[in-house]
């Protein structure tokens, strides 16, 4: 792991987002909570934290954080193809950044509406993973180009 004991503790954010794409069927499972397994954005959204919180058992020699708050956002949008787009923000005051459990928790937030909703329609795709955001540290605020 890279040696971040040197580095000053700083507030620091990330704001990371994803969709999954549905057929129109699938999206108004979601949309009406009549999904078979049950609240599918309740539980993606508690996967998500979770996924956040376990980052570092996740993804090698990522540290782990202390994390002060994790957001899980969903947007459900008709156009221009029925989906669920997911935003996190993930805060820590730390030496190192919060990137990666933002990334992490939109994945499995993710992958949790695909678990939940497989039997009605295999086909979903997830796209558009991208972190949006960052605040903190010595580079500063950083803001993704449209």
């Amino acid at each position: 792991m890279v040696d971040v004991g040197a580095k000053a503790a700083t507030h620091r954010v990330a704001v990371a987002t994803g969709c999954i794409e549905m057929q129109p069927a699938t999206w108004s499972l979601i949309a009406l909570g009549t999904a078979k397994k049950g609240d599918v954005l309740g539980i993606a959204r508690i996967a998500g934290i979770q996924a956040a919180k376990k980052t570092s058992d996740l993804i090698p020699l990522c540290h782990p954080l202390a994390l002060s708050r994790v957001a899980v956002d969903f947007e459900m949008l008709q156009t221009p193809l029925p989906q669920v787009v997911c935003i996190v923000t993930a805060e820590t005051v730390g030496p190192t950044g919060v990137e990666m459990e933002a990334l992490t928790a939109v994945q499995v937030a993710l992958l949790t509406i695909y678990d939940m909703c497989k039997a009605a329609d295999r086909g979903m795709t997830i796209t558009g993973v991208k972190l949006l955001q960052k605040q903190g540290g010595k580079s500063g605020h950083w803001v993704a180009e449209k």
